[in-house]
């Protein structure tokens, strides 16, 4: 897990105050490329480290060659702990380093340290759609939760037109690249789709947030009720063996292989909510996938065929002719 290599790295800038890439791919058993984005990617953060060129360089944890983290500020002791604390409950371990960590830091700033460790969850888990960069907006959502001041949004409705919401910020999640806000409303909790946020405004008013509030327990039970709500409807398809980790991506959790047939195929269980959203999902497959049930998925697929063949047939231009493949 890249974070565990972060906690590890930041560490062992701190214990030897300096260390080149070789040194640190030695210590954690990677390749020296993987090291060096490790240190990159802190330095990016906001964290005092930078490379030092030259005989006897290296990266070095600013501030002397034996530092503790009390030269780091305010800003990039929460930068440290955004980019730390999705990984802090993963092991034993790492939320040792957490908490040695968040010792380390000055007193003063301790407290908003400890709200950025618990501002994110990471769910490597998707839903058949991978994020790529995060949305602009998830840094400003970050410090609101972290500072716990309430944030104007807009965020589309039923009728697709984007209506204006005050609500309080309770902690961002990561799934699989697609970012969630959850946050309260005066109508309860409610989970947000960062990149569908049409604007976002953080104020200096204070944000409620409820005594005991845990957001991996909280997003457990979010995630809990959309798989319910993604898998009402399932299907089984066939389709090459080799082509099942590529389906996989499609439809995410919601795929599950049921068995080896024939022909070098399998039998797999698909998922979503209606069937015409398998039926979408599949359609690009073609004849490389069939469908074994149920029927209601099969006229699906029908019905778009047919709306294809009504919308392309005309253009199409078979060239017969001898000669021609």
């Amino acid at each position: 897990m890249r974070a565990d290599r972060l906690v590890a790295a930041l560490l062992l800038l701190q214990s030897r105050g300096r260390v080149t890439a070789a040194e640190l791919a030695e210590e954690l058993e990677t390749s020296v490329a993987t090291a060096r984005r490790d240190l990159e990617a802190l330095s990016a953060a906001g964290i005092p480290v930078y490379p030092q060129p030259g005989r006897g360089g290296g990266w070095q944890l600013v501030g002397g060659a034996r530092t503790d983290l009390s030269g780091l500020n305010a800003a990039e002791s929460r930068a440290l702990f955004l980019v730390l604390g999705p990984a802090g409950s993963a092991t034993p371990e790492l939320t040792s380093a957490l908490r040695k960590l968040v010792r380390a830091l000055p007193a003063t700033f301790r407290a908003d340290a400890e709200a950025a460790a618990r501002a994110v969850v990471s769910d490597p888990a998707g839903w058949g759609e991978r994020g790529k960069e995060p949305p602009a907006l998830v840094e400003s959502l970050q410090t609101a939760v972290v500072r716990r001041l309430k944030v104007r949004l807009a965020y589309p409705g039923k009728d697709g037109q984007a209506a204006e919401r005050l609500v309080d910020p309770l902690g961002l999640v990561d799934k699989d690249g697609i970012w969630y806000l959850v946050a309260g409303t005066p109508a309860g909790r409610r989970t947000y789709r960062v990149d569908r946020v049409a604007g976002a405004e953080v104020t200096e008013l204070p944000a409620e947030r409820p005594d005991g509030f845990d957001l991996q327990e909280e997003w457990e039970h979010v995630a809990a009720e959309m798989e319910r709500r993604r898998s009402l409807v399932h299907a089984e398809v066939l389709v090459g063996a080799r082509f099942f980790p590529v389906l996989r991506t499609h439809f995410g959790r919601h795929c599950e292989l049921v068995a080896e047939e024939d022909g070098g195929r399998v039998r797999v269980r698909v998922a979503a909510h209606m069937p015409r959203a398998i039926a979408e999902q599949l359609a690009g497959w073609g004849a490389m996938i069939e469908v074994v049930e149920p029927e209601e998925v099969r006229a699906e697929l029908a019905r778009i065929g047919r709306e294809l063949v009504r919308q392309y047939e005309p253009d199409i231009r078979i060239d017969s002719s001898p000669g021609v493949d």
